[in-house]
């Protein structure tokens, strides 16, 4: 694998449309921090795909008489659009259906890991629908969770995080039909987690990550970890080719492990570091338990994340979003109506990063309105003062003005920590969008201190102070806001994307001409009163 960092985002579920609440989970993040990390000169490969074998997917295409394979394509189509219209760049984004290879990769890594000994049958109970004629597991079956006793489907609980082994959900029943299923016996393919416990805790030790999610580790680890089943009676997934499971499927969070070690490097699977691993904390048991033990028995500890960067749930208007229960802002709708720089704005400044937040009724046109009153406000009077002080292009004098220096060494305080807030170890998309607010509101007071200023050559001074800042905006902002921040560095002439410091705090070269911007600099025109 090409690059120093290895960045990814969980594989969305194309059971749905992406909505809001992705945006504000792992998508959006995942692409500040690549953006950052190419304009400081690194070398970076961002990856995510499909998670095509979810049963929610063929469960989807049940319940809409839609086979399974035209609900995975249509719908995937439909979120790598969505991340185009956003502006988040994947380098690769594999779809398992189609990807050459991709199959025979997970096979053989499953079958490597059956004829080691590290995954065994067992004989247990599993759900079955009498009405339906079918075994119940994961998006098929919904009970009560054994470790929190909220409502949960099969094999995990979104709400605590843990697995489950379907069989004992309290009150179980069929997604599909409603009906109260029945517990048979069948033998299935497990992976036993014990063994690896030793090396489990010293990755853990020594693996960057959030509170909620080591306290999840703790927990398992108090229990004892447990035996997953990584292999279901079905026909939708990757065919499990053990000799006596043929007519079974590779659990599709099994899947997932081998596949982001495909992600890196379709031709051998194999990176030269572990990833920046992005997602929401429901997800945390695989990428912190269930991966990590996947690639230590397969033998590639260098897959193993080098850290985890986790959201917990994005909330509408105070209940989760839901694709399959339609419970969702989508993000095609927002993004048509917003426009990238408003949506990634407000759900940055909005992160559910340590605590779930919640996206509420009228919230973007809001985030709308302040980046038009605020932020192009500021770039208005700017733009105009130019053209009235300066003949439209940049002045020949220095920055400077009442309070010049004040403003400059606030702002290169504060690109210090906007630096901070942007790196891999201290990401923190939240304060970063917050601290670009504060230059803006910071450049906006600068201005109103001078509009009455009667000196000529101190209004030139303090337009080019502003233009400074504004230059400044443009590589700062990059990595939240690309397209308005692009558009920034077009009107003023600079580099668009350069590196995030105090060096780019400089006007354009003087005699430049400023444009006029055509509309909306950030943000696209707000809707509504």
């Amino acid at each position: 694998m090409n690059g120093d960092f290895w960045l990814t985002a969980t594989p969305p579920t194309p059971n749905g449309d992406l909505h809001v609440g992705h945006l504000a989970g792992p998508y959006v993040a995942v692409d500040v921090l690549r953006r950052f990390l190419v304009a400081d000169g690194e070398q970076v490969l961002m990856t995510t795909g499909m998670d095509d074998h979810q049963s929610y997917v063929q469960v989807r295409g049940r319940l809409t008489d839609r086979t399974a394979v035209q609900v995975a394509d249509s719908y995937g189509d439909r979120i790598e659009t969505a991340w185009n219209t956003a502006g988040i760049g994947f380098d690769r984004v594999i779809r398992p259906r189609t990807s050459p290879g991709y199959t025979t990769f997970v096979q053989s890594f499953f079958k490597d890991l059956y004829d080691q000994g590290a995954i065994v049958p067992r004989t247990r109970p599993l759900p079955y629908c009498r009405t339906c004629d079918k075994w119940a597991y994961e998006a098929y079956v919904v009970g009560s969770c054994p470790h929190c006793g909220q409502r949960s489907n099969g094999n995990a609980c979104e709400p605590c995080g843990r697995p489950n082994d379907c069989a004992d959900l309290g009150d179980p029943r069929c997604v599909v039909c409603g009906s109260e299923t029945v517990l048979r016996d069948q033998t299935r393919l497990y992976l036993p987690l014990a063994p690896h416990t030793g090396r489990l805790s010293r990755y853990w030790a020594n693996t960057p990550m959030p509170p909620h999610l080591r306290a999840l580790c703790e927990a398992m680890l108090a229990d004892g970890l447990p035996e997953i089943a990584v292999s279901h009676p079905a026909d939708w997934g990757v065919p499990v080719t053990v000799p006596g499971f043929t007519d079974q499927r590779i659990y599709v969070w099994f899947e997932m492990g081998p596949g982001y070690l495909w992600q890196a490097d379709p031709a051998k699977g194999r990176p030269e570091h572990g990833p920046v691993q992005f997602f929401g904390f429901d997800n945390g048991y695989f990428h912190a338990v269930l991966f990590p033990a996947l690639f230590m028995a397969w033998g590639v500890d260098e897959a193993l994340p080098r850290s985890f960067v986790v959201n917990e749930f994005y909330r509408l208007d105070g209940e989760k979003f839901s694709t399959s229960r339609q419970h969702a802002v989508w993000a095609l709708d927002a993004l048509g109506e917003h426009g990238s720089d408003t949506l990634r704005f407000h759900v940055l400044r909005d992160r559910p990063n340590g605590r779930q937040t919640s996206l509420n009724p009228g919230d973007l046109d809001r985030t709308a309105r302040h980046l038009d009153d605020v932020w192009n406000g500021w770039l208005r009077r700017l733009v105009a003062a130019v053209q009235r002080e300066c003949e439209s292009v940049v002045p020949q004098d220095e920055p400077g003005g009442v309070g010049w220096e004040r403003f400059r060494a606030r702002l290169e305080r504060t690109v210090t920590e906007l630096r901070e807030a942007y790196s891999p170890e201290g990401f923190d998309p939240r304060r970063a969008a917050d601290l670009l607010d504060e230059v803006v509101r910071c450049a906006l007071d600068f201005s109103h201190v001078h509009e009455h200023e009667p000196d000529p050559a101190a209004r030139r001074r303090a337009i080019a102070g502003q233009l400074a800042a504004a230059s400044a905006l443009s590589a700062w902002a990059a990595p939240a806001l690309p397209l308005g921040a692009a558009r920034l560095a077009d009107l003023l002439g600079v580099e668009p994307a350069r590196r995030v410091d105090a060096a780019v705090l400089a006007a354009p070269r003087p005699g430049t001409k400023v444009a006029e911007p055509d509309g909306p600099v950030f943000g696209e025109a707000p809707h509504g009163p």
